[in-house]
C-alpha cells in the first residue's frame, strides 16, 4: 500500500445474514469496502461441524484479499470475530469497529440467548418472525419495508444446521474473548443503538472499558440493525474514526 492509498475497509455481517446487509452503509463510506460472507453464510459452504470463534476468524482471515492492515468492521457475530482477529492477527488489523456487539453477557442475558439457541433448529420459521419483530417493531421503525423483507428472505434462506452452528458461536463466544480484550492494541470503536435490547448500550460500555484504546458511541433511537436503520449516522462515525487513525500503524 502506498502512502496515498487509504486502507481497505472489511465488513463482516451478523449471524443468519450475509454481505448484502451492508449495502445501505457502503454508499456513505469514504473508503474502498469489501463485504465478506461469514463461514456458513451467503455464498460460503454450509457448516457441518461445531465451530468456535477461532475457527470462524481463521476462515475470514484466509479470505482477506490484501496483506496490508485493514479497517475491520463487524456487526453482532461479526463484531466478535473482529475482536478475535485484532487480538490474534494484529498485523492484519489497522482498526476494529464493533457494531451492535455483545460483551460479557450477564447471567440473565446468557440464559435468554441460550433459550433462543435451544429452539433455533426446531422452530426456525418462528425464530425468524421473532427476530424481525425485535429488529423492526411494527409501528416503531422507519426502515424501508423492502429492506425488511429482503432481510427476512436472507434469514429464511439459511441452511438450518449451519445457522445453528454459527448461532452457538454468537451465543457463547463473548465469554471466550472476554479475557483477551485487554490485549487488543489497535484503536477501537464500540457503537450500538440506544434501544438495542440484545446488544445493549451497557454491553458496548463494557467493551469500551475492556479494550485499552476504545471510543464509545451510542446512536439515539436506533435498535439492533444500526447499519440499515441509520447508515448515515454510522458512516459518519466510521469515516471520522478511520480518518483519526490513519496516521497510526497498528
Amino acid at each position: 500500500m502506498t502512502s496515498t492509498e487509504r486502507p481497505q475497509v472489511v465488513l463482516l455481517h451478523g449471524v443468519g445474514l450475509d454481505h448484502t446487509m451492508w449495502q445501505p452503509l457502503r454508499e456513505h463510506l469514504s473508503h474502498q469496502t469489501v463485504a465478506l460472507d461469514l463461514p456458513g453464510h451467503g455464498g460460503q459452504p454450509p457448516l457441518r461441524t461445531a465451530q468456535d470463534l477461532a475457527s470462524l476468524a481463521a476462515d475470514v482471515l484466509a479470505r482477506l484479499d490484501t496483506r496490508d492492515p485493514v479497517h475491520l468492521v463487524g456487526f453482532s457475530l461479526g463484531a466478535l470475530i473482529v475482536q478475535h482477529l485484532a487480538r490474534f492477527a494484529p498485523h492484519r488489523v489497522r482498526t476494529l469497529t464493533a457494531v451492535n456487539s455483545v460483551c460479557r453477557r450477564t447471567a440473565d442475558e446468557a440464559a435468554a440467548v441460550e433459550q433462543r439457541l435451544a429452539t433455533a433448529g426446531t422452530d426456525f420459521a418462528q425464530g425468524i418472525d421473532r427476530a424481525i419483530q425485535r429488529w423492526f417493531p411494527a409501528g416503531e421503525t422507519a426502515v424501508d419495508q423492502r429492506i425488511i423483507e429482503a432481510t427476512r428472505q436472507t434469514l429464511a434462506g439459511n441452511d438450518v444446521e449451519s445457522y445453528v452452528h454459527a448461532y452457538a458461536v454468537f451465543a457463547r463466544s463473548d465469554r471466550e474473548i472476554a479475557g483477551e480484550l485487554s490485549g487488543i492494541i489497535q484503536p477501537a470503536l464500540a457503537i450500538t443503538g440506544e434501544l438495542d435490547p440484545g446488544s445493549t448500550p451497557q454491553m458496548s460500555r463494557r467493551l469500551a472499558e475492556s479494550i485499552p484504546d476504545c471510543r464509545l458511541r451510542i446512536i439515539p433511537g436506533a435498535r439492533h440493525m444500526l447499519p440499515v436503520e441509520n447508515p448515515v449516522a454510522l458512516a459518519g462515525e466510521l469515516n471520522k474514526f478511520f480518518s483519526d487513525n490513519e496516521g497510526n500503524q497498528a
